[in-house]
């Protein structure tokens, strides 16, 4: 320990308590000695490139390309993504891919390049390999959208896993964005970001990086394309990135840069080529489409840490109840369990805890319950008990039980990246719906352990099952969430096999949306925070994680009346709807803040509820398409570089442009509008895009806008289903698909393909169908005729 660890350790006791204080010091010991024995020392290392190529084997969908001193698998599928992978690395196994790598392509053929390389081509993407090793990613045209440069190996000279390096080449035009939630996004800067899923341990702001969820995946875009590029490895690692520039003329542009540095693990990549709707639904159709929420967890959910006990859940929706405020679910944090241990209820606070959530659930409301993975290590806890009956928690190297440090104090932790494990937690949700709980939030999976100094999670020796290959807790950290989410997701689905599952998760990785969401973690409240909210949502989206949401009001502190009806306004318009805070934290109730933050929250419920059925619509589109609900401005014109650069707006799904206030002191607002016309939705006045508009952001609302042609799926006034049609602009038609469904089943329902056009000075709607148009069976208003 040096002076640095000695004195953070001192403020850890002071700060959370001598008992809980000296725990996290003896676990940063334990974790630093178990590394310690358990690591192999690095020593003398080997560098190695590729070399030459050597011989070529053709083969479905690609080939296999052998240099000097490695060999390149190169597979594009049918679906049109493509594999490449080094030294033997396969598509499988992989915990980012829903089942089975995709079929590959028959059309694809492996042919000579120039100057002695070779390249497969298939009918979206060209890969081409320098007689190097260098990878090129090529559009159908030929034109490159970016250039891998050989990569470089540094291997033990002892055996053992070696780190590796890649960099590579992007147009000048070229943005990145994704890497999973990153709070500085949507697009990503000039800088280094790191491939560790992290707990920060404090409420966290846009300087903040890494955080909870980290994923190797980039979406590029550029005027000649837009690609998403996955490098299938889920150890420690780094993505460098410079953004290009393009000079005053020829021969001045200087190309972006991507460089990837990992600690360890298979050198192994997906490329997608295409649109962003065509790359994203290659992605889902690659990694899972993602789960489906029940209707209810679309509307205004409300948490807090430190609710306490049964009278102040009570007191809470009563006070929705009494102010007419749409309330869909209260979700109940660590303080509703017993001695905070996992699956438990303390019964003194929470005597009747399923008569509080059937009286609930006639209201409409539903119990949210946190989960999260430590179980504290103490016989007589049931999970303890039964999980050490069954061999499921985390060994270190020498075979003793890896333990940590979280809310119940000395704690072990399920391995779930073993099945049976899997199984067995899956199983344990059973106590929850018996408590009446119809959805859960899982925190701390990172995982956390805290330790007074180090980094607070379980040992990189720690040792797991990976599905039978055994491997340490360098390669299981990522992935870990991502397990105990389908652990619970399965679990679920064999425990209440009717309903859809609803679970979202602080942490996860590529291929986490196969299970739920995710929402910000513990955002900081503050205006860069509710910047950051937006961000997140965004940068998430494009990882193919579409349902994800803040913490409105910020997790820490005490909101400004302004501040808390913002960000309230901006949740309105994301997926997860959920107001919550720490429990030293001021309240988040909106009549808290005085009668006119109250007034103007409620315009913001009501309207979310009247748009519940086209959020319904979204979730199903991006089940079926990958499309996120929450899209950036560029997302149908990638090619309008003034779109790129636009973070503070966003279209939900194809009919609206929200552009939430984010400032404070803000009763105007620029707005960029993609190309087309627009109707501001409040005035009914419309605009022509592309171009930037001022727009009205008064306290009472900030600006959405309507695209000409947009068919809304609504509730009526009188509650019931119905359509709001927005005019197409003059002499062109519009339209738009709809889903109905208000369950919570898995009856597919119909989608609906709208359409609508003018008829000299009339509006025409008809609703597609084998025999072509028919009158649309739901009421319709047609909006923006005033515009014209």
């Amino acid at each position: 320990m040096d002076g640095r660890d000695l004195v953070r350790s001192v403020k850890l006791v002071g700060s959370v308590g001598a008992a809980q204080g000296l725990r996290t010091v003896r676990a940063a010991w334990r974790r630093r000695r178990a590394d310690a024995a358990g690591l192999p020392r690095r020593g003398a290392e080997r560098a190695r490139v590729p070399g030459t190529i050597q011989e070529v084997e053709p083969g479905p969908g690609g080939g296999v390309i052998r240099f000097d001193r490695s060999e390149l698998r190169i597979l594009v599928a049918g679906n049109g993504a493509a594999f490449w992978g080094w030294d033997g690395a396969g598509a499988e196994p992989s915990y980012a891919l829903a089942g089975r790598c995709p079929e590959p392509d028959p059309r694809a053929s492996l042919e000579p390049d120039k100057d002695g390389g070779w390249r497969v081509v298939a009918e979206r993407v060209t890969v081409a390999v320098s007689r190097h090793g260098a990878v090129e990613i090529r559009t159908p045209g030929g034109v490159t959208l970016r250039r891998e440069d050989p990569p470089r190996w540094w291997e033990p000279a002892d055996g053992g896993p070696g780190r590796w390096m890649v960099r590579s080449e992007v147009a000048p035009d070229a943005r990145f964005f994704g890497l999973g939630g990153r709070a500085s996004g949507p697009r990503l800067r000039n800088g280094t970001y790191r491939l560790w899923n992290t707990d920060p341990g404090h409420a966290f702001s846009p300087g903040d990086d890494p955080l909870y969820i980290t994923m190797p995946v980039q979406v590029v875009v550029a005027d000649a394309g837009t690609h998403l590029l996955f490098h299938d490895n889920s150890w420690d690692g780094t993505v460098t990135l410079r953004e290009g520039d393009e000079g005053a003329g020829s021969g001045h542009d200087r190309a972006g840069t991507s460089e990837l540095r990992m600690e360890g693990g298979p050198l192994r990549c997906w490329v997608m080529v295409g649109t962003p709707a065509r790359v994203l639904l290659a992605w889902a159709s690659l990694t899972g489409a993602p789960a489906l929420p029940p209707a209810w967890a679309l509307g205004h959910q409300h948490a807090r840490w430190g609710f306490g006990s049964e009278q102040e859940v009570r007191r809470i929706v009563a006070g929705y109840k009494e102010r007419g405020l749409p309330l869909d679910a209260v979700h109940l944090d660590i303080d509703h369990f017993d001695g905070h241990q996992v699956f438990t209820v303390d019964r003194e606070r929470f005597p009747a805890l399923p008569k509080l959530a059937e009286e609930l659930r006639r209201d409409g409301i539903r119990l949210v319950s946190i989960v999260d993975p430590a179980v504290k290590a103490a016989p007589g806890n049931d999970v303890y008990d039964s999980g050490m009956d069954l061999d499921v928690f985390v060994r270190d190297a020498s075979g003793q039980f890896v333990e940590g440090v979280v809310w119940p104090g000395n704690a072990v932790f399920p391995d779930f990246t073993h099945a049976r494990v899997r199984k067995w937690w899956g199983g344990l949700y059973a106590e929850r719906l018996t408590q009446g709980f119809a959805g859960f939030w899982h925190d701390m999976n990172e995982p956390t352990s805290f330790t007074a100094f180090g980094e607070s999670t379980l040992p990189r020796s720690a040792r797991h099952c990976l599905e039978g290959r055994g491997g340490d807790h360098r390669e299981a950290h990522n992935v870990y969430a991502l397990c105990m989410a389908r652990a619970a997701y399965e679990g679920l689905r064999e425990l209440s096999p009717r309903e859809r599952p609803f679970l979202f998760s602080r942490s996860g990785w590529a291929g986490m949306q196969r299970y739920g969401g995710t929402w910000s973690g513990d955002v900081a409240t503050g205006w860069p925070g509710l910047r950051a909210s937006l961000s997140l949502v965004l940068g998430l989206g494009l990882c193919g994680v579409p349902y994800s949401g803040p913490d409105v009001g910020g997790f820490d502190g005490s909101p400004s009346p302004e501040l808390f009806l913002r960000w309230f306004q901006l949740g309105a318009y994301l997926p997860l709807f959920r107001t919550h805070a720490s429990m030293d934290a001021g309240r988040r109730e909106p009549w808290e803040f005085g009668t006119d933050v109250l007034e103007h929250a409620r315009g913001a419920l009501v309207e979310r509820r009247r748009l519940l059925p086209y959020f319904m619509t979204l979730a199903h589109l991006a089940r079926r398409t990958g499309a996120p609900y929450v899209r950036p401005l560029w997302w149908g014109a990638p090619e309008d570089r003034a779109l790129r650069g636009c973070e503070d707006a966003f279209l939900l799904g194809d009919c609206l442009l929200v552009a939430p206030v984010l400032d404070p002191g803000t009763d105007r607002r620029a707005v960029q509008l993609p190309r087309g016309r627009w109707y501001d939705t409040a005035t009914g006045r419309a605009y022509e895009g592309p171009g930037r508009v001022m727009l009205d952001a008064p306290l009472s609302r900030i600006p959405v806008l309507a695209r000409a042609g947009a068919v809304l799926p609504v509730r009526g006034d009188d509650g019931r289903p119905a359509l709001e049609v927005w005019a197409p602009a003059p002499g062109r038609s519009g339209g738009a698909l709809v889903v109905a469904d208000a369950g919570e089943g898995w009856d597919e329902p119909e989608i609906q393909r709208y359409v609508t056009r003018w008829e000299g000075s009339r509006v025409v709607v008809g609703l597609q169908g084998p025999d072509g148009l028919r009158e649309p069976s739901l009421p319709v208003r047609v909006r923006g005729l005033d515009g014209r």
